[in-house]
């Protein structure tokens, strides 16, 4: 069974302390941190810092290339009809089976009682991410079943008002978002 990091062992405020300065140094400097650990009372080796910190590190750039990525879908994405949250939520299950994969092909010495807790986080993930898209495709459904009888009784008051069938058509068009 696999030893839990010595970092993990530290009391929050000591991981807190940990963090700050890893990201004040921009993950460099684990000989000094370790010496400051060190005059605060607790024994980790610059090893086990470097890993951590790389973790941290690699944890915090998914972070910034995830809220890129939505940045970029959401500027290029016209989200009328909801492809937004579809294109997020197969971005998102995207992740999820990567992370599956990774499991996967994690060192056999890993703590099985640890991937059991991580697959089945993220098979919950999963869970909730599927659940997600089909409530945002039923909600597409209606929006777009909405629109069709709305479009269908202005074209209607528009015939009995005597517009023409072209008239009719363009304003039936506009309402459903259709280019003419």
């Amino acid at each position: 069974m696999a030893r839990r990091s010595s970092i993990k062992a530290l009391p929050d405020d000591a991981r807190q302390f940990v963090d700050r300065v890893l990201l004040d140094n921009q993950f460099g400097g684990y000989e000094a941190l370790a010496a400051a650990l060190a005059e605060r009372g607790y024994s980790v080796s610059k090893s086990s810092l470097h890993r951590y910190g790389s973790a941290l590190e690699a944890r915090l750039q998914a972070v910034k290339d995830a809220t890129e990525g939505a940045r970029a879908l959401a500027a290029s994405v016209k989200d009328d009809a909801g492809d937004l949250p579809a294109a997020v939520l197969a971005l998102v299950q995207t992740e999820l089976f990567q992370v599956l994969i990774d499991l996967r092909q994690a060192d056999a010495t890993d703590d099985p009682a640890e991937r059991v807790k991580l697959l089945a986080k993220a098979g919950k993930a999963i869970t909730e991410s599927t659940r997600a898209s089909v409530a945002q495709k039923k909600w597409m459904v209606e929006v777009r079943a909405r629109a069709e009888s709305a479009a269908a009784k202005a074209e209607s008051l528009a015939r009995k008002g005597g517009l023409s069938e072209s008239a009719a058509a363009q304003i039936r068009a506009a309402i459903l978002g259709i280019p003419t």
